[in-house]
């Protein structure tokens, strides 16, 4: 079958702190998983109005006033007391970040973890209110998502980058260290059709999240075809279901990565809670189905 599987939720809870981290990333890597996955979020404003999309009564829950470690200082950590397990964000809301400084940050990461460890999961965010806390326009953060994409991507591949886009620019940099191949993979986060086809525009990966949305992968598909890309290259993550069972079918739609939640914090059960667990999961799941 061939499934890969990623750790998801891994930086929240008792695995915020170093020791903690540390042990359960590997863990995840004796066991198997392929990639281990942050959070985002800089700040919560307590009264806010925004809807979060992932409960019916719009709110985040536990997670509101949970600690949230910063996700590309956690993966750093995580990085030096382990070989070769990817290290992803799920997502960095991108917007909210300067593309220039967070290119540099991520390339640093990945050489300095070796090479071909980093896998930036992204999005566009959903908090206006933490947007507002930050000084970022909301209204805007599709466009300059996009925006940002290209222009780290310019600073990764491009010697002496130039680029010239509607929200950054700049001509004729030198931003070293580079990635390992002058890349790093861009996983588009999001459970809309906006999410969907910006993965397709862009996207070395889509992740919607939530549940195995196949309408949301046909949808993904078309804006690829649409771009002159092929479709098949996008790397598709979903979330890990419960009954093992369904495995087989989410790899026919096409899913090629498996989330499993370590932590129930944002809302969904945790499959594993321990690093104990974790290593059993491996030999009760992974081996079989990897």
């Amino acid at each position: 079958m061939g499934l890969k599987f990623g750790l998801r939720y891994a930086s929240l809870g008792r695995y915020g702190s170093g020791p903690a981290a540390v042990e359960l990333a590997q863990a995840a890597e004796e066991a198997g998983f392929d990639s281990i996955w942050t959070v985002e979020h800089v700040v919560i404003p307590k009264a806010y109005g925004s809807k979060y999309p992932y409960s019916a009564d719009g709110r985040m829950g536990a997670i509101e006033d949970l600690p949230i470690a910063d996700p590309l200082i956690w993966m750093a950590y995580v990085a030096s007391a382990t070989r070769s397990i990817k290290l992803g964000t799920a997502i960095l809301i991108v917007p909210q970040r300067n593309p220039v400084v967070t290119a540099k940050a991520l390339a640093t990461l990945d050489d300095m973890a070796g090479g071909d460890r980093v896998l930036l999961g992204i999005g566009v965010g959903w908090l206006e209110e933490e947007f507002a806390a930050l000084g970022v326009p909301f209204a805007d953060r599709g466009p300059r998502t996009d925006d940002y994409v290209g222009a780290m991507r310019a600073l990764w591949s491009q010697d002496c980058a130039t680029y010239e886009g509607e929200f950054v620019s700049f001509r004729d940099v030198y931003c070293r260290p580079k990635p390992a191949g002058g890349r790093i993979p861009i996983i588009v986060g999001g459970d809309t059709r906006a999410a969907a086809r910006r993965a397709g525009r862009l996207g070395d990966g889509y992740f919607p999240a939530r549940g195995n949305p196949t309408e949301l992968y046909d949808e993904m598909r078309r804006s690829a075809e649409a771009a002159g890309r092929d479709p098949d290259a996008i790397e598709i993550s979903a979330a890990a279901p419960v009954d093992l069972d369904e495995l087989a079918a989410l790899a026919a739609t096409g899913v090629h990565r498996v989330m499993v939640p370590v932590n129930g914090a944002a809302g969904l059960p945790p499959q594993v809670r321990t690093p104990e667990e974790v290593l059993e999961y491996g030999k009760r799941v992974i081996e079989r189905f990897a």
